[in-house]
């Protein structure tokens, strides 16, 4: 169990890092075999900003591991990241993942209560219109 109280999570030979990230590599494998995406791939690793010298310290390179890479029928590339909640340190690399890359990174997690997975934002802004009681 990490920090964060997810478990590690075996399928199909693989090791996911909470049981939700194995959960959706699931939804993914069936939506590449009836067709509705062109490939995924596990794992894709964006350098968001490159080691460097400064005063003759080293300063090492800063990664952002997501945990899905999508490609859709049209072509159109969507990372995906699968979060019960956001760490300072995740929002800080999504801004700078937003800055240089192209691709639309989703945040998604799985409420039930809202029929199942949805956007990081959407959960927030439902969460605060519960809040108002709209």
């Amino acid at each position: 169990m990490t920090k964060y109280n997810a478990r590690k999570t075996c399928l199909n030979g693989l090791i996911f890092d909470s049981k939700l990230e194995g959960d959706y590599f699931l939804m993914l494998k069936e939506k590449l075999v009836n067709g509705e995406i062109r490939a995924f791939e596990l794992q894709p690793v964006f350098l968001l900003q490159d080691k460097f010298k400064k005063n003759g310290k080293t300063y090492r390179k800063i990664e952002y591991k997501a945990d899905f890479k999508i490609v859709h029928n049209d072509g159109s590339i969507e990372i995906v990241d699968v979060k019960g909640f956001e760490t300072p340190e995740f929002r800080l690399k999504r801004k700078l993942f937003e800055k240089r890359y192209p691709y639309t990174l989703t945040v998604v997690k799985y409420v039930k209560k809202y029929g199942g997975w949805i956007t990081i934002d959407e959960y927030k802004k439902r969460k605060r219109d519960e809040k108002r009681g709209k």
